[in-house]
């Protein structure tokens, strides 16, 4: 495909077309309510899977600072009940990074996986507010 552009004398100059990008949600919580259903559907399928792959696959937008943002979001699915980490792969986009291989919990589960998470962070911040007393 090219891209032309006509010259002021007449002409016209053909290039090769601007390359497609993602787009971009200007609203972080816009852009994970976007983005989640299909983080849920490539969790019920019960494969493992890659954010990145996911992402590629579904042509999903990116957020408003994909360099930082989009490493928030498992931790999101994860507390949802909706991803447990499976492994270690290579990324889809950058062969030579390790990433994070995810899978789904059966959605009989996902709201105790939940509950269980909220209670783990709960505890943690308890033992840390003790450790702040006792120092």
């Amino acid at each position: 495909m090219t891209h032309v552009q006509p010259a002021f004398d007449g002409t016209e100059l053909a290039a090769a077309a601007p390359a497609k990008s993602r787009r971009i949600v200007d609203d972080y919580e816009a852009w994970v309510d976007e983005v989640t259903p299909a983080f849920v559907e490539a969790a019920d399928t019960g494969a493992p899977f890659t954010i990145c792959g996911v992402a590629a696959d579904k042509n999903l937008p990116d957020p408003p600072r994909p360099a930082s943002q989009w490493g928030s979001l498992p931790r999101r699915l994860q507390d949802a009940g909706i991803i447990r980490h499976h492994g270690y792969g290579t990324s889809e986009r950058a062969h030579q990074s390790l990433v994070y291989v995810w899978i789904g919990v059966p959605a009989r589960l996902r709201e105790l996986v939940a509950a269980r998470r909220r209670e783990e962070r709960a505890e943690r911040r308890q033992a840390r507010a003790e450790q702040r007393r006792a120092a």
